[in-house]
């Protein structure tokens, strides 16, 4: 028989969940209440007593059976958060993860310095311009003063997934250009409604390709982000089981040394990379050396940096492209 209030639904619940092995059974079973009665999760703080009705209980029964089997939560109420946005999730794509921010946060600070850049330009144009004006105005001249066409930032990520990484910096950047590949067209039929709901179509543009393969003849970019597959098989086996059963494997296993998409990303980012551009990819905590070492070996990364997420383990690892000029190119992404 159901629980008859919402206190003793998420106690149950709660109960099953640990009893199958959840690292986070509370939050699980608020979680998947709120769902079920349509409601925000705090909603459920306030009426602790209230009666589930027989439709509201029979859809939780649904959530917690799928639950205990240990799907994964933000696939049973297919969203989850991500910095300042909400996704939609579902199987095809990985669940956005709170360690992937640091890819976000490495790439909004590039993004900020090549702002910053630009501000510098304009500034040593315009008080040009203002040298100049007295004069101008003085012959009823009325022409505008001369500066440079505004900057465009451009991004690529590959392996997109849910949209999550391209849709974040999109969301906090209002200026930057982005595409988006991945091999597989389940992830980039979510990401593209997740793009359509978030009202970033008109900068994000989505494609199916392998890595760069499928990129236009000619495609640069200031910034290149991956969040690449980077588990072995026996890393994969001694992981939980939401994700060992139900995440996508191929967007998880990075080969026997966890680094065969690393292998070929790293060096295969250069020929798309704008002069003095900056390629960063998240990483496994265990091989900060090793894909340290993937950058110099190639001899046209500078500054290659190892940033870690906020748990303190080392997470993303970037490096910027220094075998031509570093001269700002040329805006536009279309």
């Amino acid at each position: 028989m159901a629980p008859a209030s919402v206190r003793e639904a998420v106690r149950e619940a709660a109960a099953r969940f640990a009893a199958a092995g959840s690292l986070t059974p509370r939050l699980d079973a608020e979680l998947l209440l709120a769902e079920a009665l349509g409601v925000r999760r705090d909603a459920l703080y306030r009426e602790p007593e209230r009666v589930l009705t027989d439709a509201e209980a029979r859809r939780f029964s649904g959530f917690t059976g799928r639950r205990e089997r240990r799907e994964p939560v933000a696939y049973i109420i297919g969203r989850r958060a991500f910095r300042t946005i909400e996704l939609e999730v579902g199987p095809g794509a990985l669940v956005p993860r709170p360690e992937t921010e640091t890819l976000v946060e490495v790439a909004l600070a590039e993004l900020a310095r090549l702002d910053a850049r630009l501000d510098r330009e304009l500034g040593v144009e315009e008080a040009s311009s203002a040298a100049a004006g007295p004069d101008a105005a003085e012959r009823g001249e009325t022409a505008a003063p001369r500066r440079p066409a505004p900057r465009v930032p451009r991004l690529l990520d590959v392996g997109t997934g849910s949209g999550a990484v391209a849709l974040a910096v999109a969301s906090e950047h209002p200026g930057v250009r982005v595409v988006g590949v991945d091999i597989d067209s389940r992830a980039l039929d979510i990401a593209g409604r997740n793009a359509r709901r978030l009202g970033l179509t008109e900068r994000v543009e989505l494609f199916e390709s392998d890595l760069f393969d499928g990129l236009p003849e000619g495609a640069r970019f200031d910034l290149i982000v991956s969040n690449p597959p980077y588990l072995t098989e026996d890393e994969l086996a001694g992981v939980e089981r939401e994700v060992r059963v139900y995440e996508p494997r191929h967007a998880l296993l990075g080969g026997s040394s966890g680094l065969d998409v690393h292998e070929r990303l790293v060096p295969g980012a250069l020929p798309f990379l704008e002069p003095g551009g900056l390629l960063a990819v998240e990483i496994h905590e265990g091989r900060a050396v090793e894909v340290t070492a993937l950058f110099k070996a190639t001899g046209r990364y500078a500054e290659v940096t190892v940033h870690d997420d906020l748990g303190g383990a080392p997470r993303v690892v970037r490096g910027r492209e220094r075998a031509r000029s570093a001269a700002v190119s040329a805006p536009g992404l279309s």
